[in-house]
């Protein structure tokens, strides 16, 4: 161990930040837009490696909050007030953790100076559905299904009947289902066009969003390939699968069961698509370092397409919180920092010949949710939970996170199933 004494006359290349002073002269300061449970798990890892925190959310008491060394409330879409908070933090990295974010803003903050992460551009181009699949099919060349878009009804009648039925209509700024349909008729059209205005995240800012409508391919199977860019290059974790419920995440599993060479190819994707994402945060002067989670497609046939990306741990990924050396929480934060990531530190960490599973529980109700019974939730060998905390629930909400290990697929998600079976969740 080498110490001496250290006088800061600069601030520091964001390749070797200063940790462990985070209430010293010269902490690391990370702020975080947006506190959900992810976020939660990434601000632990983050504190312990020493960095500074702030959580920022649109309510008091969100997960990340309740573990940071501070936190603020305010509406992250609103310019003026991200400006302010920007202003008042003094960051020297920002974690963008949901899309309801004034993306101008952190273009600003990065041409400060400010490390956004992955980056600004980043950031801009995962958000808008248009972009991201422009850049992954026409500039890189990615498979992806068939598609068209459209800035009016009419736009979008013509491009179905391009596209062909059944398929899919989906707002371009949107995440997680929302303002999503299936058309499987042309009579159909006019309903999805304004499900797509008015199921859309930012449905109440008034403005007509632009749709993407693509055929609805054959799927056999999704995966998630997590994919780290990091000070040493871009290296992917082991596949996951996943069941999905209205485009909700409900179970994952990793590693995946699929062909080797379904595996091989779904990397190479997520590999290509990340580094170009990554092309274009070195061309403005970004790092564009974190964790990456890529959605592919397995089609019947074994083709594996290219869906979305999110520029940011994965819901999916929380089965890493037990199958792997470093879970994609860890694995972000050491990249954000700077850190080098290689295969080394991706690897699964369960016993060969083992699968590991996460079991989303989501909750109903109106009120505050009690979780008892969590002794005989984790009496079986080889599971774990996480209850997130999240201050209240109105309507349903995920709340938690069942894990476990098993001989099989089937046998980790059956054990991930019980742990969350034997809880007893009372809302009130």
């Amino acid at each position: 161990m080498n110490v001496s004494p250290i006088v800061m006359t600069s601030v520091p290349d964001s390749a070797d930040r200063p940790l462990g002073t985070p209430l010293g002269a010269h902490p690391t300061r990370v702020l975080f837009l947006g506190a959900g449970e992810l976020g939660k798990e990434v601000t632990i890892e983050l504190m312990r490696l020493g960095a500074w925190v702030c959580a920022a959310d649109s309510y008091a008491g969100a997960p990340a909050q309740q573990v940071a060394h501070e936190y603020r409330v305010l509406d992250m879409a609103n310019a003026a007030e991200l400006r302010a908070l920007f202003d008042e933090i003094q960051p020297d990295i920002i974690v963008p953790e949901i899309e309801a974010i004034a993306t101008s803003e952190l273009a600003e903050a990065a041409a400060r100076g400010i490390q956004v992460v992955p980056s600004a551009e980043i950031a801009a181009i995962c958000m808008d559905r248009e972009r991201l699949r422009v850049l992954a099919h026409e500039e890189l060349g990615l498979p992806t299904t068939p598609y068209r878009f459209a800035g009016s009804l009419a736009e979008l009648r013509e491009g179905a009947d391009v596209i062909g039925y059944p398929c899919v209509v989906k707002p371009v700024m949107s995440s997680s289902g929302h303002g999503q349909s299936i058309v499987r008729s042309a009579d159909a059209i006019d309903a999805a066009w304004i499900e797509a205005q008015e199921g859309r995240r930012a449905a109440g800012e008034g403005d007509v969003s632009r749709v993407i409508v693509e055929a609805l391919a054959p799927l056999d199977y999704e995966l998630t390939v997590l994919t780290v860019s990091s000070s040493a290059g871009i290296v992917t974790c082991a596949p996951i699968g996943q069941r999905q419920e209205s485009g909700d995440y409900r179970e994952s599993w990793q590693p995946a069961a699929a062909d080797n060479t379904v595996l091989a190819k779904a990397q190479s994707i997520a590999r290509r698509a990340v580094k170009g994402l990554v092309a274009k945060a070195t061309a403005t002067g970004e790092h564009g370092w974190g964790v990456f989670g890529v959605e592919l497609f397995v089609l019947k046939d074994g083709s594996v397409l290219f869906n979305e990306v999110s520029p940011r741990p994965h819901d999916t990924g929380m089965v890493t919180l037990i199958s792997q050396r470093l879970s994609e929480f860890a694995l972000h934060a050491r990249a954000i920092l700077g850190l080098p990531i290689t295969a080394d530190h991706v690897t699964l960490s369960i016993p060969d010949g083992t699968v590991a599973a996460s079991h989303a529980i989501v909750v109903s109700g109106d009120g505050e949710a009690e979780f008892t019974h969590v002794a005989n939730a984790l009496a079986e060998p080889n599971t774990d939970l996480r209850i997130f905390a999240k201050p209240e629930v109105h309507g349903h909400r995920r709340m938690a996170v069942a894990l476990a290990i098993g001989d099989s697929e089937a046998d980790a998600r059956a054990k991930a199933d019980r742990v969350a079976d034997r809880l007893e969740i009372t809302v009130r």
